[in-house]
């Protein structure tokens, strides 16, 4: 961000109550506005960081209608975390900025037909055994050995690898967005240090925001679409949020080097290096998108080990007859070629979506066929302590954001503040005073992500359901938190 940038709030031009836009005049080299879809309280809070994320996205050669910021929008590397951006698939460039280091985080919601009175007095030791079972923190090592041929096929075929390998059952594939798999668009070419860092790290949880969470449907908005995803108030389900771990950080830090130099090789200017890109159909752009393809089947693998371990430990608990079933599995850090709508014709696309969750709407050949009939689930998760929201895709998110929502609370702090601010030990107490059990690997990690440095998820929600871009289907609740 320049000297200017930093003095300088934009003036925002008002589309409606929800939706701002940057304009072109903001900055010299913006080819498009910026557009923000905030309530008036969330922009507010907005950092000027952000906004001027946002408008130098819409610097890069072949963007498309808008460079966005989705309601949980937050400073990130390069592109702001909930940036949505699509760019031309001939003219245009892809970045890893616009996805992030932690290639295809997503979530993905297992339903049961427990109830809270079957799950709440077990609690405390089913968080514990969950704990156990599935790795979890800062350099937590998988249960798995794999070999590097083996591995290789986790980058190849995803999560199709895992339940070949009988982690799981094929209506699991049916229920992930892309079936839990892109196919490679050329060789894999990974480097040594990816295979290093991924090979031990299957079926791991990860640290951070991440987190395996106990949680009951607590409120249902839209009863026929809820029927359709199988959910009921009083039901339990689990959430999974966790990505490609070190294996996509590392594919992400290996291809920014080759990109930063591509940008000055094909006459990119950067406003910011962080930016750096290269022409999509370049040698280049294609092996970038080739391994991001990589580590996106990767995290569709690592989140199919665990719900193979989620699953293995209900049983323990509950008995084998337990229906656990996947509801949904989105990515939320992802670039994918997609064909969209664009001044009237359709056109093929390069959406980048980093912090931001697909959102396709009823009829869409991309959405499951259990679902096609009402539209995409799309997964919000909440901060710990705070609701997570189940929604659905609308009509109108092909028309205004590329088929995308919000992702999740979004931060507003960063992760030093806060633990000079918490003390992990209060939080703990805190969410149990409400009826949430915690199991952390220390009270710093309660501390740098105590719901207090969240945006309210219910009022993120509530834009993209005003918008139209997804609509409420249910709310769930937090009776068990499992973090990294």
């Amino acid at each position: 961000m320049t000297a200017q940038q930093k003095k300088k709030m934009p003036e925002l031009s008002r589309v409606t109550d929800y939706i701002w836009d940057i304009p072109t005049d903001y900055m010299e080299k913006m080819r498009v506005p910026g557009r923000l879809f905030l309530s008036p309280t969330l922009l507010e809070g907005l950092e000027i960081e952000t906004l001027s994320q946002t408008a130098n996205v819409a610097t890069l050669p072949g963007i498309k209608k808008y460079s966005m910021a989705m309601p949980d929008a937050h400073p990130g590397y390069g592109f702001p975390i909930g940036g949505v951006a699509a760019f031309d698939a001939e003219e245009g460039v892809i970045s890893p900025g616009g996805v992030g280091f932690d290639i295809n985080c997503g979530v993905r919601v297992i339903r049961t037909n427990l109830t809270e009175k079957d799950v709440r007095p077990k609690i405390g030791k089913l968080i514990d055994a969950l704990f156990r079972n599935v790795p979890t923190g800062v350099g937590a090592k998988s249960k798995l050995r794999v070999s590097d041929s083996e591995l290789r096929r986790v980058f190849e075929d995803g999560a199709r690898w895992a339940v070949e390998e009988g982690y799981g059952i094929e209506e699991d594939l049916e229920h992930c967005e892309e079936n839990g798999r892109i196919e490679l668009p050329g060789d894999l070419k990974v480097s040594e240090k990816v295979m290093k860092r991924g090979k031990p790290q299957i079926g791991t949880l990860g640290s951070g925001n991440h987190f395996l969470e106990v949680q009951c449907v607590r409120e249902i908005y839209d009863p026929d679409i809820a029927d359709v995803f199988g959910l009921r108030i009083g039901d339990i389900t689990a959430m999974i949020h966790c990505g490609s771990r070190g294996a996509g950080h590392q594919i992400c830090t290996d291809h920014l080097k080759v990109l930063g130099k591509a940008s000055k090789k094909y006459g990119i200017e950067l406003v910011d290096r962080q930016l750096a890109c290269a022409p999509v159909q370049s040698k280049e752009g294609q092996e970038y998108f080739t391994a991001m393809c990589a580590g996106a089947n990767y995290a569709w693998a690592n989140r199919q080990m665990i719900t193979h371990w989620v699953r293995e430990t209900f049983y323990q608990f509950f008995g084998e007859d337990v229906e656990m079933d996947l509801v949904y599995d989105v990515a939320h850090n992802v670039a994918k070629l997609e064909e969209h709508v664009i001044d009237g014709k359709p056109q093929m696309v390069y959406v980048h979506r980093k912090g931001a969750t697909r959102a396709f709407p009823a009829g869409h050949p991309a959405v499951p066929k259990a679902y096609r009939s009402v539209g995409q689930p799309v997964l919000i998760p909440g901060s710990m302590g705070t609701p997570s929201y189940i929604l659905c895709g609308m009509e109108k998110a092909m028309e205004l954001t590329f088929g995308s929502a919000c992702h999740g609370a979004g931060r507003v702090g960063s992760r030093k503040a806060a633990k000079r601010k918490f003390r992990g030990e209060e939080v703990e107490k805190e969410l149990l005073a409400k009826g949430i059990t915690v199991k952390a690997t220390h009270p710093s990690v309660l501390a740098e992500e105590t719901p207090a440095v969240y945006k309210p998820s219910d009022e993120v929600v509530d834009v993209v359901h005003r918008v139209g871009v997804a609509c409420r289907v249910a709310q769930v609740v937090p009776i068990g938190v499992a973090k990294g």
